[in-house]
């Protein structure tokens, strides 16, 4: 089943903004689609997105928030970060490893939230680990509450934050709180008090 334009978050920011990495997703994409000769409705047919989603997304109209990328990751048979590499970037050879100074993530921003993808250069993992700054103060900030089929284990590295599902009560997480919880249900994520909310994830691929 297709997912309408409802699965993306609305890119707030001015789209060109060379503050904002992930505006590189659209051109990547656009090359993948050609690369395998797929129509909009063939990619969408794969990834579940809709073709007017998608060719939004291509043209940077559209910010997808990170579960709906690892959606489309699937339906192109790829991970999250071979997705958003440049793919003039060499293969990494096994015996692999990979370290992420401080703040120093691939950007992925999106409406409600700023992302940091961790460990970017080695691909292909079985995992993928983001630290997201949380952004959004109130649901209504989000224009659809997103899902996906992986499982995510999270936890909070400082501040608070509210956890709201389509199928549970409203949960209050605290600094060194974790949560292990599985995505299809419909969920978003605001943030309280006047602490910065800051959450590590590790979603799998």
């Amino acid at each position: 089943m297709n997912v309408d334009l409802e699965d993306f978050q609305s890119n707030r920011r001015q789209v060109g903004a060379t503050s904002n990495k992930s505006d590189e997703i659209g051109p990547r994409l656009h090359q993948l689609r050609k690369g395998r000769g797929w129509t909009l409705q063939d990619a969408s047919k794969a990834s579940g997105i809709s073709a007017s989603a998608f060719s939004k997304i291509e043209r940077s109209e559209l910010s997808p928030t990170i579960s709906t990328i690892q959606r489309i990751a699937r339906g192109f048979e790829m991970d999250v970060l071979s997705l958003l590499a440049n793919p003039e970037e060499q293969p990494t050879l096994l015996g692999r490893r990979s370290v992420t100074r401080a703040n120093e993530g691939k950007p992925h921003l999106s409406g409600n939230c700023d992302n940091q993808l961790l460990c970017a250069d080695l691909k292909n993992k079985r995992i993928t680990p983001i630290k997201t700054r949380v952004v959004a103060r109130e649901v209504e900030e989000y224009d659809v509450w997103p899902k996906t089929d992986a499982e995510i284990f999270m936890t909070i590295l400082s501040g608070t934050v509210v956890v709201h599902s389509k199928i549970y009560e409203p949960l209050e997480l605290h600094e060194g709180d974790s949560m292990y919880y599985d995505a299809s249900a419909e969920h978003v994520w605001t943030r309280k008090g006047p602490e910065e909310a800051v959450v590590l994830w590790v979603l799998t691929s």
